[in-house]
């Protein structure tokens, strides 16, 4: 067995072996003691080794390693020591030279770190490395070098905000750049030109980079970026517009004119020191005054008969214009009250809202279970300002006609409670209105109808997005066109800083700016762990300019605000009394925060070729994204290859690694060069994009070959993992898309009046009236609510008017697929209340 040298003991040994040799070297030169002397360093032996070149910290920028070096003399060895562990010997490339100069030794030892080296202690330590050489005398240790991995967020923590300033007062504009390794440096940029505040004394940046301008002059006014860049990227800010308006000032008073023959002399002034510009104020007070004459100034003059004439027939026709005037606005008030346009055709109101699949009653008990839409009232729309701003430019206008450009000819009418529309048409009349311009174009994630007080519904198939209308939500006498679509991530720009994610689909129902008597319930699913300790969840709602705004923190609910949501495991119902678009972000509050994830696999349907496709997609776990990606691969000719998992991608800022393992190497090979694939952490949390895919392509080593076995890994480094199980015949089993995954929803997009519903609008009536009144034994809504385990939004239900109704509303929106109304016909009765008979009513007497 040959004998395993250890590098320390061979480092010794050659230092023993190097002394005898001089030893011999200088008995055998006989009378050359003088010159053997004067060849060899003096006293080599005594000197311990110093570095000529030490390794220094380094980054690693994306998947380039990074090399660290040593120099030092004399040595006879050098080895690097990387976090407290020896690296092995093949892994130093070494070179050994002759300093000329002194004649010793000199040796350079160069060693590669990897990103996969460095993120295998990421989180738990800093990765460190350094280089210990040795000589005859002993051992010098050098410098550590620090290896980080170098990234740059995308979102600034701080943007620039516009702002109007004044002339000549002082303007901050704040900016807070993005987390960084190494820091990034900040540059600002005005008009995309960067501002040196060496040339420009009037500009100053901060140590925590914000801009100072410390006299605004009108050059100032301009479009401001906040730069941040390291070695990594690039990233600019939202430019934030400064605006340097002048306020107007007076210039002094002219001299007073001479005395008229009013007895009277004025002076007069301009508002032209400064003029008023970019916006700033105009003067104020008057640019004209008057000043009655002394007697002895005052010219003496005789009042004329053509004087009085001439006043008498002023004064008619001042009376004549006065009464032309009361007559026209009395004519246009009588013209404007006559005037009432619809929405839609007359016959929305005169179809019956027979709730789909029931048969009709019976006589004696149909009084319990419809009531007929109130036909007496009348129609009108929507005739109010959708918004009002202090600046007239980009507004629309709401004439007194239709909310939307008046319907095509023939009616909509309601047949079983559905509405048959054409959503082309729609979306095409939709986008034509100014506001609605930016709306998305997708007629298969987009849904409309026409309701009026009884109320409806809104449903996008196959997504978790619905719409509850309730009854009386709309006031009487109202009809609105209302839409409910989705829309794609990538077309909207949704500001997140920090270590904020977006958690659910951009949803838009509309138009905004409708009256509402009531809230409205908009259903959608979001995927975070539903967990509130380790997130803020916020409602993000888009203003008419494009801009977006927090109008709730869930946890800080007021009975006041118009908005109020309730976040469940997968979905939330949020409670609005306004339409518009909405999203829900959260930022987490430390690394526990996690999103769900789903993975699902596809492969081609296929395969005539040598090489085969798996295709692994990384997804936020919400319908919508899952439908699209199953549309899409339904177009591909794809194929489901296995169930969809759900994967826990925690707030830890490790990346997601995807692997193919224990493949037949006797037929399949796969093509991938490296161990793994692997998506940036920042890629899934920021969530621009609506789902990221890896494709493993592998090689079969004969056509023959059909069977495919092997584990598919996906796992977060240093977090959670599933793996899939992969065994089918790729000839064979030839199908599409699976079906039975798409979890398609049959329901109509659209149900108006008591269809959408499953209490009864009478029922309904009753059972509000009947436990919205307190009672003394409890046995009111209160306690609905807690039968119904609701009984957290406690201080909701109670600041509305009808606490009742607000309850209804809530399980028809939770269960208008899955409630039994059984079920609540039980809880009525558990709380005493007869209405609770009403719903015990079989299939066959309905």
């Amino acid at each position: 067995m040959p004998l395993l040298v250890d590098p320390f003991v061979r480092c010794r040994l050659g230092a023993k072996l190097l002394v005898l040799w001089l030893s011999f070297a200088g008995v055998t030169c006989t009378g050359s003691e003088h010159a053997a002397t004067a060849t060899q360093p003096a006293a080599f032996s005594d000197l311990l080794p110093h570095f000529l070149v030490e390794p220094e910290d380094e980054f690693i920028v994306k998947n380039k390693p990074v090399m660290l070096t040593c120099r030092s003399t004399p040595a006879t060895q050098i080895y690097f020591k990387c976090n407290g562990e020896w690296v092995h010997q093949d892994d130093h490339l070494i070179v050994q030279t002759v300093d000329p100069a002194t004649a010793l030794p000199v040796m350079e030892v160069t060693i590669e770190i990897t990103r996969q080296q460095v993120e295998k202690i990421f989180g738990l330590d800093e990765y460190w490395c350094q280089c210990v050489a040795w000589s005859t005398t002993g051992t010098q240790k050098s410098q550590k070098a620090y290896i980080r991995i170098a990234y740059l967020r995308k979102n600034f923590e701080e943007e620039p905000q516009a702002k109007e300033v004044a002339l000549d007062q002082e303007v901050s504009l704040r900016c807070h750049p993005p987390e960084g390794v190494p820091e990034p440096e900040v540059e600002w940029q005005r008009n995309e030109a960067v501002i040196d505040p060496q040339s420009d004394p009037n500009f100053f940046i901060t140590a925590d980079h914000n801009l100072v301008i410390k006299k605004a002059r009108l050059a100032d006014t301009g479009n401001y970026t906040c730069v941040a860049k390291n070695i990594v990227a690039r990233r600019k800010s939202n430019s934030a517009t400064v605006l340097i308006y002048v306020d107007g000032g007076w210039s002094e008073w002219s001299k007073w004119s001479p005395c008229g023959a009013d007895c009277a002399m004025w002076r007069s002034r301009e508002c032209t020191q400064p003029s008023p510009g970019t916006g700033g104020k105009d003067c104020q007070g008057l640019d004209l005054q008057s000043l009655n004459c002394t007697s002895e100034q005052c010219p003496q003059t005789v009042s004329r008969a053509e004087d009085v004439a001439l006043y008498v027939g002023m004064v008619a026709v001042a009376l004549c214009l006065t009464l032309l005037l009361i007559i026209v606005v009395l004519v246009y008030r009588r013209k404007k009250g006559g005037l009432d346009a619809d929405v839609a055709d007359s016959s929305i109101l005169t179809t019956g809202f027979q709730p789909m699949g029931i048969k009709p009653s019976k006589p004696e008990n149909s009084h319990l279970l419809t009531i007929q839409p109130d036909l007496t009232t009348t129609t009108t729309s929507y005739q109010g300002t959708l918004r009002s701003r202090h600046d007239a430019t980009g507004k629309f206008s709401m004439t007194n006609g239709p909310l939307l450009d008046p319907l095509p000819k023939g009616s909509h009418t309601l047949h079983n409670g559905k509405l048959n529309s054409d959503p082309a048409d729609f979306v095409s009349r939709l986008s034509t209105q100014s506001y609605f311009k930016t709306l998305s174009r997708d007629v298969a994630n987009t849904s409309y109808g026409t309701f009026n007080f009884l109320g409806g519904r809104l449903t996008i198939p196959n997504t978790g997005i619905s719409l509850l209308i309730p009854p009386e939500a709309i006031p009487r006498g109202k009809i609105y066109e209302i839409y409910l679509t989705v829309q794609k991530k990538e077309d909207l720009r949704l500001p997140l800083a920090g270590c904020q994610t977006l958690l659910s689909p951009v949803v838009s129902c509309g138009p905004p700016g409708v009256v509402l008597s009531r809230p409205v319930i908009l259903s959608m699913d979001h995927c975070s762990d539903a967990c509130l300790d380790n997130w803020a969840v916020r409602l993000k709602k888009q203003t008419y300019e494009g801009a977006w705004e927090d109008v709730l923190l869930m946890g800080e609910e007021l009975a006041s605000d118009p908005y109020y949501c309730q976040l469940e495991a997968e979905t939330c119902q949020l409670f609005s009394e306004q339409l518009g678009t909405f999203a829900l972000v959260g930022e987490s509050l430390h690394m526990g925060a996690a999103k769900r994830l789903r993975l699902v696999l596809f492969s081609d349907a296929y395969c005539s070729t040598l090489e085969y496709n798996v295709r692994v997609y990384c997804m936020d776990d919400t319908q919508d994204v899952f439908k699209e990606v199953m549309a899409m691969e339904r177009q591909l000719g794809g194929r489901l290859i296995d169930e969809p998992h759900i994967l826990l991608f925690k707030d830890s800022y490790h990346n997601l690694r995807l692997s193919i393992h224990d493949m037949p190497q006797a037929h399949w090979r796969s093509k991938l060069l490296a161990g793994y694939q692997e998506i940036p952490f920042y890629h899934i949390w920021n969530g621009s994009q609506r789902y990221l895919h890896c494709t493993f392509t592998l090689e079969r080593l004969s056509l023959g070959t059909c069977e495919l076995t092997c584990q598919l890994c996906v796992w977060q480094v240093e977090g959670e993992g599933q793996s899939f199980s992969l065994d089918f015949n790729i000839a064979k089993d030839t199908r599409a898309v699976d079906s039975e995954f798409l979890l398609m929803d049959t329901n109509a997009t659209a149900l108006a009046g008591p269809s959408a519903f499953q209490i009864p609008y009478l029922i309904r009536q009753k059972i509000c009236s009947s436990l919205d009144a307190p009672c003394p034994n409890g046995a009111d809504w209160r306690m609905l609510a807690q039968r119904l385990k609701l009984e957290r939004h406690m201080g909701f239900f109670a600041s509305k008017a009808s606490p009742t109704s607000a309850i209804l509303d809530l399980w028809e929106a939770q269960h208008f697929h899955s409630g039994n109304i059984n079920q609540l016909a039980a809880v009525m009765a558990d709380i005493g209340k007869q209405e609770a008979m009403i719903f015990l009513v079989s299939d066959g007497e309905c």
